[in-house]
């Protein structure tokens, strides 16, 4: 199996979730124990936090792989630390691969011609690992140049079995600045709707999902709920979910009605459980794990509760 949305449904079906972990590692938040031992590995103040991040993601890939199908590293947070940040990234996405884990990088890349087939011959490495130097699954991808951004991405993401996501509907409160702008009696994010809907029904796969999936926040469920109908054959990345605001109950409305076609990330509100009602509560710093899989799993059942995804372990 190669095609990157049958690889998805796949995993989303065995794990009976489509609960999507992200890795988001800052700095002042990690656990006191990780960023000292990596303070005494070396003096350098960017490889130590780059130790410190890769010690964190890869536990909490320990935690989370037999629970959901996929991460989601944020490569920002990565890169703020350079070369040794960047080197964290790739040992990251690596272990997450090993683990059996669907891996999206969110590094929101976008450019066209032959800097577009460089983004996407770097990070799309698709059913193998070594197909790409930075070996993800897929990458989220930027399309405000114009159409022609995408198409290095998805030739490439055909070759290889990847795919992308692209910035639709955004969770983020100013989105509508840009995003709501109208031209042809239409929003512009409801024309980018249409470009990737029309590019997934000429690379289905057989569950009925193309490769070019759609990032739409859970914080705006109305328009969730809007382009779950415009956009049949789309997987979507629904961001938003837990510390943004939204809850199950508001991204019910983007899965199809067997509890596929969207994954639900959350990134802090699991990274770290720890520090957040109600798990600090119930669990010391010194259990951080602990309170990372009681959040997963604390997830899993709300979706099983207040969305379609309960479909998934009646399947």
């Amino acid at each position: 199996m190669k095609h990157f949305a049958d690889r998805l449904n796949a995993a989303v079906r065995r794990c009976q979730t489509p609960a999507l972990v992200g890795l988001d590692p800052r700095l002042d938040n990690l656990p006191r124990a990780i960023v000292a031992a990596a303070s005494e590995r070396t003096n350098s103040p960017a490889k130590a936090a780059a130790s410190a991040f890769e010690e964190f993601c890869s536990r909490i890939i320990d935690v989370v792989a037999p629970l959901v199908p996929a991460v989601k590293p944020q490569a920002a947070f990565f890169e703020q630390h350079g070369p040794a940040g960047c080197a964290a990234l790739h040992n990251v996405i690596r272990q997450a691969r090993a683990a059996g884990l669907i891996v999206i990088c969110d590094a929101k890349r976008g450019d066209i011609g032959s800097t577009a087939e460089a983004y996407a011959d770097a990070y799309l490495a698709g059913k193998s690992p070594d197909a790409a130097a930075w070996g993800a699954d897929a990458l989220t991808v930027n399309p405000y140049l114009g159409a022609d951004t995408l198409q290095p991405f998805v030739r490439t993401a055909i070759e290889r079995g990847a795919g992308i996501y692209v910035l639709v509907r955004t969770s983020n409160p100013g989105a509508s600045t840009f995003q709501d702008r109208e031209s042809d009696g239409r929003k512009l994010y409801q024309h980018v709707a249409a470009t990737v809907e029309a590019l997934n029904t000429e690379t289905l796969g057989e569950s009925g999902f193309g490769i070019v999936g759609a990032v739409v926040g859970a914080t705006y469920p109305a328009e969730l709920s809007e382009l779950r109908q415009q956009m049949p054959h789309t997987p979507f990345l629904v961001p938003g979910y837990g510390s943004q605001g939204a809850g199950a109950a508001d991204v019910a409305s983007g899965f199809t009605a067997n509890g596929l076609g969207a994954l639900v990330n959350s990134s802090r509100g699991i990274n770290f459980a720890w520090q957040r009602a109600p798990y600090r509560e119930h669990f010391s710093e010194d259990q951080w794990e602990q309170a990372v899989e009681a959040a997963t799993r604390d997830m899993i059942a709300e979706f099983a509760e207040q969305t379609p995804a309960g479909a998934l372990r009646e399947q």
